[in-house]
């Protein structure tokens, strides 16, 4: 039977067309595009929560749902710990969570007179638990496992502005002065003639003394973390989080703090720094002045 070469030219292009239409298909197909159905968009936790920050809580089987639980903002910014245990562990520790539950995991043990930062609250189950951040640099930041939670009910808010740096401005010394004798391992703080404090405190031992001379804090932070070993200082290890009430005065590290870990005050016991009791240490803290004078003297 004869067929016209129109006709013919038309069911080839038919079958082109159509080969062609389902090798689109088919790379649609592979690259997961749809014709005619319209792109799924999943919310996400942000999303739902206009970006707030939040900890979900995952179910414990298949018949629970996960619990997201708002972070809060806070109108503080540190807290003290005062339901902990002893400077030596002596008592029971305040254990630090991995979540905000007695249920999550202890990643840490806190001592009294920590001060430490807070990020945010979680109400849960109708007590409250504070995040802990970490800010500031931190030399062994693997010691830091996982996230950190601290019930509220064994802290103490502190109502204090933060860290206060004055390094690159002129400072006023002031008529306050702190004096900080090596062989009487005794603090004295003086406005003028006035005598505003005197402690017993631990100052560097023989390997990392207390460095000599007249200095002028220059830096103020309610908490900070203490970490060693440290190049060219000491090889001693250490990890010391929330040391509270830090005074700098002198830029190798030298430091006036409260001291939770110990309790050899009127003796060197420090790698350098000037050890006091937390709550002499908090009082001088709000006492001191950035441009304070400190003269150490043997």
């Amino acid at each position: 039977m004869h067929v016209p070469i129109e006709h013919h030219r038309r069911v080839i292009g038919i079958l082109g067309g159509t080969l062609l239409a389902l090798f689109i298909l088919l790379i649609m197909s592979i690259l997961g595009v749809g014709l005619f159905e319209q792109k799924k968009e999943f919310p996400t936790i942000e999303q739902y929560l206009k970006g707030e920050e939040v900890f979900i809580v995952e179910p414990k089987n298949e018949t629970e749902e996960a619990v997201i639980l708002p972070i809060q903002k806070v109108l503080f910014e540190y807290i003290e710990i005062v339901d902990g245990c002893g400077p030596y562990f002596n008592g029971e520790c305040l254990n630090v969570r991995s979540g905000p539950g007695e249920e999550y995991p202890s990643v840490a043990k806190l001592r009294n007179g920590i001060v430490l930062k807070v990020g945010g609250k979680v109400e849960r189950d109708g007590k409250a638990w504070y995040k802990i951040i970490f800010d500031e640099k931190i030399r062994y930041p693997e010691r830091i496992y996982g996230d950190w939670y601290v019930s509220a009910d064994y802290v103490r808010i502190l109502l204090d502005e933060g860290e206060h740096n004055l390094v690159d401005q002129i400072l006023n010394a002031g008529t306050k002065r702190i004096i900080v004798d090596r062989s009487e391992q005794t603090l004295y703080a003086y406005d003028g003639d006035e005598l505003f404090m005197q402690e017993s405190i631990s100052t560097g031992i023989e390997l990392t003394p207390t460095p000599r001379g007249t200095f002028t804090i220059f830096k103020k932070t309610p908490s900070r973390y203490m970490q060693g070993p440290i190049w060219g200082i000491t090889d001693k290890y250490y990890d010391l989080p929330g040391v509270p009430w830090n005074l700098y005065f002198t830029y190798q590290g030298a430091v006036i703090h409260g001291t939770y870990w110990h309790e050899n005050f009127g003796k060197p016991s420090s790698n350098g720094c000037v050890n006091l009791r937390p709550a002499n240490a908090e009082k001088l803290y709000n006492w001191a002045e950035l441009g304070t004078r400190v003269i150490v003297q043997d």
